[in-house]
């Protein structure tokens, strides 16, 4: 339970059996009446609290989304298909489920008057021209998955802009944490523990001095919170930690953490891979009160004990 954030309210959370959904359900649901629309596709029913109410099917159908979010006030939206080689191999599928259905959603948010807080990526910059990434730096996206993001976070704008839509817009930067699973999609966090644990070797793309802004999955959630009571509507605002990471050296902590004596390698280097990322916390910290609080090698030993708690 966190101290701050919604009470009372009727709350909807897209996406809310998922990696950061269920977290946030998990903060909300003392407080609040939460519901959850989820197709289960990658998030799980095991990742629901009790009491929260699940309404299962695919955020692109009318009919699911117009049954979740009746009566309610405050949606958080966290549901997508967050890959990038995925929207790659299949842009029309990727577009259904981030762009169009977020524009649904919206819609059925301005005839229920509730207010939005959507999951955005610092995909939408593409490549940085400049360092640390401010929420006003050019949006040049390099993959169909943040053109979807940024269509979904210049739909929120324009739908406070035109509508009066209460909307707020998070930018996650490379979020981490339990229930983040290990799948070829996932975050690169995770590969390298599931490596470290099987014995290695851990596997670094390319020369391991690209940098990332990692910043944990209760970090995330607490600017969610904020996102909710925020004045600052039909705004976005990065959540990172406006720190960087070199991925080589996220590889030796994750091997000091996991106790590994696995061997650090490197391979081919990923075609398209940004060289290096960091946010700009600036705007979050001076209007949404945010700033990260979880250094990363406490998160990943937290991690760490999560998985061995989990006997996964």
């Amino acid at each position: 339970m966190v101290d701050h954030g919604p009470r009372g309210r009727s709350v909807l959370v897209t996406g809310g059996a998922g990696f950061i959904g269920s977290h946030l359900v998990e903060a909300l649901r003392t407080e609040n009446d939460v519901r959850v629309v989820d197709d289960l596709s990658s998030g799980q029913e095991s990742n629901l609290v009790e009491g929260v109410t699940l309404v299962e099917g695919d955020i692109r159908d009318l009919e699911v989304l117009q049954e979740a979010i009746e009566g309610v006030d405050l949606v958080f939206h966290q549901a997508a298909l967050a890959s990038v080689p995925l929207s790659v191999e299949d842009p029309e599928r990727s577009h259904s489920v981030n762009a169009t259905a977020t524009l649904s959603l919206l819609e059925l948010a301005r005839e229920e008057g509730c207010r939005v807080v959507l999951a955005s990526s610092p995909a939408i910059y593409g490549e940085p021209e400049e360092l640390p990434i401010t929420e006003d730096h050019p949006t040049k996206p390099t993959s169909p998955y943040g053109l979807d993001k940024l269509a979904l976070d210049r739909y929120a704008s324009l739908y406070h802009d035109l509508y009066g839509v209460e909307t707020v817009v998070l930018r996650y930067f490379n979020a981490y944490g339990p229930r983040q699973g290990d799948s070829e999609y996932s975050a690169v966090i995770s590969a390298f523990l599931e490596q470290a644990r099987s014995g290695g070797p851990i596997a670094v793309h390319g020369d391991g001095e690209q940098t990332r802004d990692f910043v944990h999955v209760s970090d995330v959630v607490r600017a969610n919170l904020l996102a909710a009571e925020t004045e600052h509507v039909g705004e976005a605002f990065n959540v990172g930690t406006g720190e960087a990471t070199s991925i080589r050296d996220l590889a030796e902590l994750v091997r000091d953490a996991t106790g590994s004596g696995a061997e650090i390698t490197h391979t081919e280097a990923r075609q398209g891979d940004i060289v290096h990322s960091r946010a700009d916390t600036t705007r979050a910290r001076e209007r949404l009160g945010f700033e990260a609080s979880v250094p990363l090698e406490d998160g990943i030993r937290d991690l760490c004990g999560a998985i061995e708690a989990a006997g996964d």
